[in-house]
């Protein structure tokens, strides 16, 4: 007898029961957890930006806000006038110039995203003169993709135009949810009709690509306001919806003890939460990207998903596939072939360090062989749900059997019919996609495993 959708249902609360438990984020590998400070770290970023070659991308963090949402993991701070912005830009460009001194002319820049905090916050003007020094500073392919992570509460006419005049080719909606008590308990106050012009606006100046970010396991949730949620989303099209579940760190993240006590679903209604929003996706047409991406059919994300160039970083699912990320700004991370580097978390530090004429990288990560074969069969995982560990490690130049005792360690989780091993390729069955970051800490070997490890990641549905 063929189960039913109940029956299905059952099964995965109760292999998630099983397996469930805190793991990376897998935008990166090895995670960020794993940076180290370096006091010759701003020297090696500065060899690594000379050694760059080809296409690369460049990602440029605003780490300011208006209002602090409590379920925030992302590095910022709450401004209440414009002056801070105003500094933190002038030392963004001093940055920009430190690093095209540096970085050969051919290099090609495919994909530009801004990110925060609310990149939104910045005037039009500022945006316009800073997209200009972009493109006289670089060489802007006229194709690249360029995105910016935007707020609609401080989104108006002349944002818009200033980035339709930019160039700006996509824009993701800080959504979250539709419901008011939910966005009320976040602190995040956002009627609907906000975000419902703030799409009329982009479409009217002509912005080609409309993404929502939209969340489950906010406190005061519930699988039916997800729904009522998922219903208002689609009413606007947007062509990408990111449904992300919230990552609760109040070790990490102080702001996180303000949310109202008790009010946070268990992991049982995390579950039922994540499976409604993307059932009722993929019923209204959407297609599923890796473990937390929605896409119309026509989408470049789609298309990349079937020709097998889709990515994972630190933005999330991407097209980007530049081997160079170099990040700008406070808390931003760059990455090329040799491994990972990470500017100065506070501001402060920041300002200081680029004041002084020097790159404000303190945190390193360079890649042991090892790694990269790892690193290859994560990403797969995470953006198809199959790997080959052989073909990785013959791209690495180590013997096929290299990651045979990972695979093995993968029996159990076969037996319980979660993936297949054939050979030395993973599948993982897309009925239990939200348990793909599970399935790749098997071959993460800096992963902290059992009841003594500390906590340093949420969990993982």
């Amino acid at each position: 007898m063929k189960d039913t959708r109940e029956d299905k249902a059952a099964r995965r609360r109760l292999l998630l029961d099983r397996y469930g438990h805190a793991v990376p984020r897998y935008t990166s590998y090895p995670p960020a957890t794993r940076f180290i400070a370096a006091q010759d770290a701003g020297q090696t970023y500065a060899r690594r930006l000379a050694a760059a070659s080809g296409d690369v991308s460049l990602y440029f963090h605003i780490p300011f806000c208006m209002r602090l949402c409590y379920y925030c993991g992302c590095h910022t701070r709450v401004v209440n006038d414009y002056g801070p912005v105003t500094d933190y830009l002038a030392l963004l460009e001093k940055e920009v110039a430190m690093v095209r001194e540096r970085l050969s002319p051919d290099c090609r820049v495919s994909h530009i995203h801004f990110g925060g905090g609310s990149p939104t916050m910045l005037t039009p003007d500022d945006f316009s003169r800073f997209m200009e020094n972009i493109r006289a500073g670089f060489n802007v392919m006229p194709d690249a993709e360029i995105g910016i992570e935007a707020d609609p509460r401080n989104i108006t006419p002349p944002h818009v135009a200033a980035y339709a005049g930019a160039g700006v080719t996509r824009l993701s909606l800080g959504v979250q949810s539709f419901d008011d008590a939910v966005l009320e308990a976040v602190n995040r106050p956002q009627p609907f009709a906000l975000t419902e012009k703030a799409v009329a606006l982009c479409r009217a100046e002509g912005i080609g690509s409309i993404n929502f970010d939209l969340m489950y396991g906010l406190p005061l949730q519930t699988a039916e306001k997800v729904l009522e949620t998922m219903k208002r989303a689609v009413s606007l099209s947007p062509d990408r919806i990111a449904y992300f579940g919230y990552a609760h760190v109040p070790w990490m993240k102080k702001h996180m003890a303000l949310l109202p006590e008790g009010s946070l679903p268990d992991a049982a209604a995390r579950l039922r939460q994540q499976e409604a929003g993307g059932e009722f996706l993929v019923a209204a047409g959407y297609i599923p990207v890796g473990i937390d991406h929605f896409v119309r059919p026509g989408d470049t994300m789609r298309l990349a998903l079937q020709t097998r160039r889709l990515h994972r970083n630190f933005q999330g699912y991407t097209t980007d596939g530049a081997p160079t990320l170099i990040g700008f700004g406070a808390s931003a991370i760059g990455e090329n072939a040799a491994g990972y580097c990470q500017n100065a978390s506070d501001t402060k530090t920041y300002f200081d360090r680029i004041s002084a004429g020097e790159f404000a990288t303190l945190r390193l990560l360079d890649l042991a062989p090892e790694d990269h074969p790892r690193r290859r069969v994560i990403e797969a995982l995470m953006c198809y749900l199959e790997a080959d560990t052989a073909a990785a490690c013959a791209e690495s130049g180590l013997p096929p059997e290299s990651l045979d005792a990972e695979l093995e360690s993968l029996q159990p989780m076969a037996q319980d019919g979660i993936l297949t091993l054939e050979g030395r390729r993973v599948i993982v069955d897309p009925e239990y996609r939200m348990l793909v970051r599970i399935v790749c800490e098997a071959f993460d070997q800096y992963a902290q495993k059992g009841e003594g490890a500390a906590p340093r990641h949420a969990q993982a549905v």
